[in-house]
């Protein structure tokens, strides 16, 4: 007699998130998703008592969960954030006058992307939660928006991912596209409007009166504030369109624009160290290995990551992302520097560390701070 083979199991899809924040569609299930739920922690022993299914399950939730860390409340982030509200709510202006913008220009690496987005998710609550889903016209009320620009963009190319954006046809020249944006920022009350790579508008340092006057164009069209986002904006001489700078005072776009920037962590003096010291054990205390244990990143690994991470978040956040799941896979269900050195990181960061190493290693630079280096 023959026997039905046995059912397969139902699929697992996960909690992988996909979607552009580009698109109004997903930049909804960024600022609405629900927050991730941390696995449960499991012993050694009772990893070892889940079937093959189980165990494959529980590992997937848990790789997805270590790869989507943060963002986490530093010092430089909660700065950047509080700056940025008094921009932002300060724009108050009737819309016959130009609301100053904002630039958050730093190093590639920390964070800058993640800590706005952040912010932007955070108005876009506080605002819909004051004033309603809709707009007193029906519409939907969506009131920050995201774009992020691409190589060599031109005025009709930036006009057209603003369209793109609100889902809105991107047929025609520069001028028609900007109307379209307006209609769809004035009909949704659109308060600000963040440009992400904002760098590639810029080209070369010769090229900065002319990015300069793409911005005071977008500053000029839209009745939003604009939150640019970039690398080495300042130093291709945006603020000053290209005058010298005994005759900044000519240069409009700096006069509208306030200059912000994320510091990266630095361990020079004991605050630094405090502060690092607090990110790892907050770091810590979200992951979720069979092994994990108090100071297994602050104490043990504090020079070592430091080291590895040069200083930048987010090749630390990488680092640790990629170690843990190392230790899921191999069985190790903990991070130790054995386990780490085998962990490849970005380029800059693995170019970047040995001089670092070499320090720490000769006693001239310590991530510790003084009390722990007394205990110790």
């Amino acid at each position: 007699m023959s026997t039905a083979p046995a059912a397969a199991p139902d699929p697992f899809e996960g909690d992988d998130r996909q979607y552009s924040p580009t698109r109004l569609a997903g930049w909804l299930q960024e600022v609405n998703g629900p927050d991730r739920t941390c696995p449960e922690q499991l012993t050694r022993t009772q990893l070892a008592g889940l079937s093959s299914r189980a165990l494959a399950v529980h590992n997937d939730v848990r790789e997805v969960w270590h790869a989507n860390i943060g963002p986490i409340d530093t010092p430089q982030l909660l700065a950047l954030h509080a700056d940025l509200r008094e921009i932002v709510e300060a724009n108050r202006q009737d819309g016959n006058k130009t609301k100053p913008a904002a630039l958050v220009d730093a190093h590639p690496g920390l964070g800058k992307s993640t800590a706005v987005r952040a912010y932007a998710c955070d108005l876009f609550h506080r605002q819909v939660s004051l004033r309603g889903a809709t707009t007193p016209a029906g519409d939907r009320r969506v009131p920050v928006i995201y774009i992020a620009l691409s190589g060599n963009t031109q005025i009709r190319g930036l006009n057209a991912a603003i369209c793109r954006f609100y889902g809105l046809p991107v047929k025609g020249d520069a001028d028609t596209l900007a109307e379209r944006a307006v209609d769809a920022v004035l009909s949704m009350r659109t308060v600000a409007m963040v440009i992400d790579d904002i760098h590639f508008l810029a080209g070369s340092k010769s090229n900065s009166v002319r990015m300069a006057n793409q911005l005071k164009y977008l500053s000029n069209v839209f009745p939003l504030t604009l939150i640019y986002v970039g690398v080495g904006v300042q130093e291709r001489g945006i603020l000053h369109e290209g005058f010298e700078p005994g005759n900044s005072p000519l240069a409009q776009f700096g006069r509208r624009t306030t200059a912000l920037t994320l510091a990266p962590f630095l361990v020079a003096d004991e605050e630094g160290r405090r502060q690092w010291r607090l990110l790892l054990k907050t770091i810590e205390h979200k992951l979720v290995l069979a092994d994990t244990y108090p100071g297994m990143l602050a104490e043990d690994l504090s020079d070592y990551l430091f080291a590895r991470s040069t200083e930048h978040f987010a090749s630390l956040m990488a680092l640790i992302n990629r170690g843990c799941l190392r230790a899921i896979r191999t069985g190790a269900e903990r991070l130790d520097e054995e386990l780490m050195d085998t962990v490849k990181n970005d380029a800059a960061a693995e170019q970047a560390r040995q001089e670092l190493s070499a320090a720490i290693a000769a006693g001239l630079l310590t991530t510790r701070p003084a009390e722990r280096r007394r205990s110790a």
